[in-house]
């Protein structure tokens, strides 16, 4: 959405624009469902008609969203996320974070690998009426997949 779309539709008065401390306070629940890896918690963040973009599960809406972090927590049982404070510009918000964990509950239907992984991660999003109304996370997937040893790579 074009920002003189988000004026339009915040002046029609059928979306409201969030307060910067509103949404400070959303990325502070969602840091707070990471640490705990509760994916009902986190998926309720999201707006009924958001949309959200992954290297795991691809694109997908909120109906997903809790299976598709269930999975992932489920197979991290460690999973740390370390968040650096959010980038706020107006609807916008941008986070750089990084992550680390263990293969503990086995991932993409295979068993699990005992083998850790680390990688940065960044997440973008728009929010509107208290929710996130899109998502996209950008990380390297296939740098996890052969830390955790579901693909091998040949060292350049």
């Amino acid at each position: 959405m074009s920002n003189e779309q988000h004026r339009t539709t915040a002046v029609t008065g059928t979306s409201r624009e969030m307060t910067r401390d509103e949404i400070a306070d959303l990325f502070a629940r969602r840091r707070e469902a990471y640490e705990d890896l509760d994916a009902a918690a986190s998926a309720a963040d999201y707006s009924d008609d958001a949309t959200i973009e992954s290297p795991v599960t691809g694109s997908h809406g909120k109906a997903d969203a809790e299976r598709n972090l269930r999975v992932v927590f489920d197979a991290f049982l460690d999973l740390k996320m370390t968040f650096d404070p959010p980038v706020i510009n107006g609807s916008r918000v941008a986070c750089y974070a990084s992550a680390a964990g263990t293969n503990m509950g086995g991932f993409m239907g295979l068993p699990p690998s005992g083998r850790p992984f680390k990688l940065a991660t960044a997440f973008f999003y728009e929010v509107r009426d208290g929710k996130i109304v899109r998502e996209q996370r950008i990380y390297d997937f296939t740098g996890l997949l052969v830390q955790i040893g579901v693909l091998k790579a040949k060292p350049v």
